[in-house]
């Protein structure tokens, strides 16, 4: 599955879609594969904060659990309440039905600091 080049992504593997000023936010495929099956999905809050490269949430897969690491600052507006009882939308469609939160960035320009599809491939081809 090639990287979609309208997101960008940080270090941990988590893409950031820019839509109406608001980032939408989830996994990358790289880390889904790296996972194996998803079982559980453990996200926060509407109206929780996040803070750049701490943890918002968790997902459990059949053979680890791995902490999600908020990619920038901000306040949740939305969760993806479909992966509470379909997981597996994780590994089945990791850009478009399985996004995680939907967040109010406190610096838009956080984003572009993030990395490109260009720059996350060359990193995950080094992994």
């Amino acid at each position: 599955m090639s990287t979609p080049k309208d997101m960008r992504y940080s270090k941990e593997h988590e893409w950031v879609k820019v839509e109406d000023g608001k980032a939408r936010i989830g996994i990358t495929h790289f880390a889904q594969a790296e996972l194996g099956d998803i079982v559980f999905v453990e996200l926060p809050e509407v109206g929780a904060e996040i803070k750049a490269d701490e943890p918002f949430g968790s997902v459990e897969s059949v053979k680890t659990v791995s902490e999600l690491y908020a990619p920038i600052n901000g306040t949740v507006t939305e969760v993806n309440e479909d992966l509470d009882d379909s997981p597996e939308f994780v590994n089945e469609s990791p850009y478009e039905k399985a996004w995680m939160i939907v967040v109010e960035p406190a610096d838009a320009e956080e984003i572009e600091n993030l990395m490109t599809s260009e720059q996350y491939d060359e990193m995950t081809q080094e992994d």
